[in-house]
C-alpha cells in the first residue's frame, strides 16, 4: 500500500511542477512574444520548427498544430540539415529553433546557413544569453525552476512549457489570420473531427434522391415521391426549379384529418411556403444546431436564386457519428 501511495504522490509532484512551468511563463510573456508572433504573421515562405532529442519532439507538434490551422510549417531535424537538408531553408522563411540550454551543438551548425539564406530565426531557450539566444532576430526566454524529473535530468517541465508557448504562438497566429472554422474544415476532411466539420454539400441527397415535385402535382403522385425518396418530405418547386415550399409527412396527417378531399388537392395548394432553408458550404454541425432549434429533420438546400440543389436529413447528420 505504501508504495501505491509514494507512486501517486510521486505522479502528483509531476503534475505541479509541469503545471507550475507553464503558469510562471504566464507574468514573464514580453515583447518577445509579440515579435515572434509578427515574425511568423509576415513570413511570405513556411515556418521550419528545429531541435534535437526531446527538443524536436516537441518542434514536430509545433509544427503540426501550425500546418493544421492555416500555417505551412515543418520539422528539420538538425542533424540531417547539417548532412545535406538544409537545402529546405529558404530567404522567405523563419527558422524556430528550440533548445533549453541555447547551445546544443548540432542546432548551432546550421546557424549560419539561416544567417547566410537571409531566413529570420526565433529562438525558444531556456537561456536567452545562449549562443542560440544571442543569435535570434527575436528570443522567447522559457525558463523553469526545476525538471519534473526526481534527478532533475530528465526534459519534462521544461519540453512541458516548450509545448505550450508553441501552442500559445499557433493560437495567437490563427487568431491573427483571421482562421475561421470553414478554413479548419478545409483542412480537416478526415476522421471524427472531420465529419463534425463536413459541409452538407457532402451529406445532402441530390439529383434521383432528392424528393421534388412541380406545383401542379397531384397529392397522389406527391405521395409517391415521398414514400420512393423515403425522406419523409418533399420539395415544392415551380416551373424554374426555385423552391416554392415543402410538404411533409407531418403535413399530410394534418390535412388528411381536416381536409377529406386531400387526394384530390395539388401540390401548390398543400406545401408550406417559406420553409427554412440553408445553402450546400454550411457545416454539417451547423445544420444539426439549426434543425434542432426549429425542430425539424429536413433542410432544403438551395443556391443564390433559390433553386432546389439538395436535401439534407436529420438522420444523415446522426450517421456521420460527429459526436
Amino acid at each position: 500500500m505504501s508504495t501505491v501511495i509514494d507512486d501517486l504522490a510521486l505522479a502528483r509532484k509531476v503534475l505541479r511542477t509541469e503545471a507550475a512551468a507553464i503558469l510562471s511563463l504566464v507574468d514573464r510573456l514580453d515583447g518577445g512574444f509579440s515579435a515572434a508572433l509578427q515574425l511568423l504573421y509576415e513570413c511570405r515562405g513556411r515556418v521550419i520548427l528545429t531541435g534535437m532529442g526531446k527538443s524536436g519532439i516537441i518542434c514536430r507538434k509545433i509544427a503540426a498544430t501550425l500546418s493544421s490551422t492555416g500555417t505551412p510549417a515543418f520539422f528539420l531535424h538538425p542533424a540531417e540539415a547539417i548532412h545535406g537538408d538544409l537545402g529546405v531553408i529558404q530567404a522567405d522563411d523563419v527558422v524556430v529553433a528550440l533548445s533549453y540550454s541555447g547551445e546544443t551543438e548540432e542546432l548551432l551548425r546550421v546557424l549560419e546557413t539561416i544567417r547566410r539564406l537571409g531566413a529570420r530565426l526565433v529562438a525558444i531557450t531556456g537561456e536567452s544569453r545562449s549562443t542560440l539566444g544571442q543569435a535570434a532576430d527575436v528570443t522567447i526566454e522559457c525558463r523553469v525552476a526545476e525538471e519534473a524529473c526526481p534527478l532533475n535530468l530528465v526534459p519534462t517541465a521544461s519540453t512541458t512549457a516548450a509545448l505550450a508557448l508553441g501552442d500559445a504562438l499557433a493560437m495567437a497566429l490563427l487568431v491573427r489570420k483571421g482562421f475561421r472554422e470553414e478554413d479548419f474544415a478545409n483542412l480537416h476532411p478526415g476522421g471524427k473531427l472531420g465529419k463534425r466539420l463536413m459541409r452538407v454539400e457532402h451529406l445532402m441527397h441530390a439529383g434521383d434522391e432528392l424528393p421534388v415535385v412541380p406545383g401542379a402535382t397531384s397529392m397522389r403522385d406527391v405521395i409517391y415521391e415521398m414514400s420512393r425518396k423515403g425522406l419523409g418530405m418533399t420539395c415544392v418547386v415551380d416551373a424554374e426549379g426555385r423552391l416554392a415550399g415543402i410538404i411533409t409527412d407531418g403535413d399530410l396527417r394534418r390535412h388528411m384529418a381536416a381536409t377529406p378531399d386531400i387526394l384530390e388537392r395539388k401540390a401548390g395548394e398543400v406545401m408550406t411556403k417559406g420553409p427554412t432553408t440553408i445553402d450546400r458550404s454550411m457545416l454539417a454541425v451547423q445544420a444539426l444546431s439549426l434543425m434542432e432549434q426549429r425542430k425539424i429533420t429536413s433542410l432544403p438546400v438551395v443556391d443564390e436564386r433559390h433553386v432546389v440543389e439538395g436535401v439534407v436529413h436529420l438522420h444523415d447528420l446522426w450517421r456521420t457519428q460527429m459526436f
